[in-house]
């Protein structure tokens, strides 16, 4: 007796479908699955067999084969379960009698029969929508991620015996179906707000630049001067996420299983601040299985580097690919996988050991042989790649005294909102979906300066000793602040000021 399903597996953020072939044979009882199983598929047979008994099915005395085509490709998790036992139980009792061929089927399941949570359901139902079926099966606590794909029936399945009622028409299970994305869930803004932030007024102009166009900071000054505030309501002002933008980011918190329950879609961009002690695998993603790490979490989002000179040398040179490329590439033996991570990389860090190296009224007790070695942990290629350097001073008693508030997240994150809209309209068409993300002949086309401000870029050019790659980062800097004007053209005033953006660097490292 032989039956055939269909099923999805994963490969990082990759989904490909998968035949679950079921033989039963003559011959002493035994299970045997075979395709390149791993450890936790393999398990599938305990998990199988106790939960059709306790289902009410009876489970063949006989040899069961199940093979998972393509067979020369690795299969991992607890995924294939539920296609498992629907083929047993179709090919040995044919106690289902519907026509499957055209859908899919993907669950882990408990002892007792329960369907059971997995990760990375919506990578597979878009995949299962590709591969044309029809329906697609899910655990129910799937469901809710599962729904956004249209053109395809997404059934979530609470137990094996609600499932094999359903496809004999016996009780019917109603399809799960995604509202519209505007009506999808309200947009829930930080609580922390910039008009908490007392004086800062050049930090706060750099970190309005910086959410407009998408561009990477990195925040140097003495301890209590404002840098964690700062970067921690950074998210209060980032633009409002596209529905694909929330598709891409949802795609990789379902793979990690990170998503929060009954979550459709991620709406808000996310937040991440890992602990200085992360590892390089923590950060870029690794394992056994490569799971996304902390870089590709913050996709479309913020990742926050407090006290960057403390993370380890191999950590933070990990960043410098992902942070040009938007993704990373993890490979193992046996496969490579490939995870986005586009975001704004927003960095803070003391200008020495002790913290108060050009402190206006604290004496540095750092010796320079110390600062250097201080400052040498963040390495020179790293620092390149950061678009927007930025001195942040010591508040002094006056502006902290001050009752007066400054302006809101909210006012800041109109201005935001405007210039990012110009930037859609200008690049649409193209993956680039904000100015820092623009390629070399993007920046060309679209930033390019008056006859006088391209002389004044010459002269900060020679004076600074700035880069290839510094040099288009400031043309885009450049263009970001014309957008925040509504400016058709890049000239002299946003040139000169994206200019002084890039100079902390040579002050600070290049002199020592």
């Amino acid at each position: 007796m032989f039956s055939r399903v269909n099923s999805l597996g994963l490969m990082g953020m990759e989904s490909f479908t998968v035949k679950v072939e079921v033989d039963i044979s003559g011959g002493l009882p035994r299970m045997d699955v075979v395709g390149l199983p791993d450890t936790a598929v393999n398990e599938a047979r305990n998990r199988v067999r106790s939960a059709v008994k306790n289902t009410g099915f009876e489970f063949p005395a006989s040899r069961v084969t199940v093979n998972l085509a393509p067979a020369d490709t690795r299969k991992e998790g607890t995924v294939y379960d539920l296609p498992i036992l629907i083929g047993i139980v179709r090919a040995n009792s044919h106690a289902i009698t519907a026509d499957i061929d055209d859908c899919a089927f993907i669950g882990e399941l408990s002892l007792d029969g329960l369907v059971r949570h997995v990760n990375g359901a919506l990578p597979m139902v878009i995949r299962a929508k590709k591969a044309g079926f029809r329906s697609v099966f899910v655990p129910a606590a799937n469901a809710e991620e599962s729904s956004v794909v249209e053109g395809i029936d997404v059934y979530p399945v609470e137990t094996v015996h609600q499932l094999i009622s359903h496809l004999n028409g016996e009780e019917l299970i109603a399809p799960v179906r995604f509202s519209d994305y505007e009506k999808s869930g309200e947009i829930t803004l930080p609580a922390a707000d910039f008009k908490d932030v007392k004086g800062q007024a050049e930090a706060r102009r750099a970190l309005e630049i910086a959410a407009a166009g998408g561009h990477n900071v990195l925040m140097v000054g003495p301890p209590g001067s404002g840098k964690s505030m700062l970067a921690k309501r950074l998210p209060s002002i980032l633009p409002e996420m596209t529905f694909e933008e929330s598709l891409e980011t949802t795609e990789i918190y379902s793979v990690a299983g990170a998503l929060p329950p009954e979550t459709a879609l991620i709406k808000t961009r996310p937040f991440r601040s890992p602990h200085h002690s992360v590892s390089p695998a923590g950060l870029s993603g690794g394992g056994a299985i490569p799971r996304p790490g902390e870089v590709s979490l913050a996709h479309n989002g913020v990742l926050f580097l407090d006290e960057l000179p403390e993370f380890s040398r191999q950590a933070t040179e990990i960043l410098r690919q992902p942070i040009e490329d938007g993704k990373i590439t993890i490979s193992r033996a046996n496969a490579s996988y490939t995870y986005p991570c586009s975001e704004m990389v927003v960095c803070a860090m003391n200008p020495c050991p002790c913290g108060y190296y050009g402190h206006p009224t604290r004496e540095c007790t750092c010796s320079p042989l110390s600062v250097n070695r201080y400052l040498s942990k963040v390495s020179g290629p790293l620092l390149d790649r950061l678009d927007i350097h930025i001195e942040v001073p010591p508040v002094d008693f006056e502006r902290l005294s001050d009752n007066s508030v400054s302006e809101c997240s909210a006012d800041i994150r109109e201005r935001v909102n405007a210039a990012r809209k110009i930037q859609q309209e200008r690049l649409k068409g193209s993956p680039a979906f904000c100015n820092a993300k623009m390629t070399p002949a993007q920046t060309r086309e679209f930033c390019t300066p008056t006859p006088e401000a391209l002389t004044l870029l010459e002269k900060a050019f020679n004076k600074l000793g700035l880069s290839a790659r510094a040099y288009d980062k400031v043309l885009r800097i450049a263009r970001t602040i014309a957008d925040l004007e509504g400016a058709a053209v890049v000239d002299s005033r946003h040139i000169s000021q994206a200019v002084q953006y890039r100079r902390l660097d040579r002050k600070l490292w290049q002199n020592g």
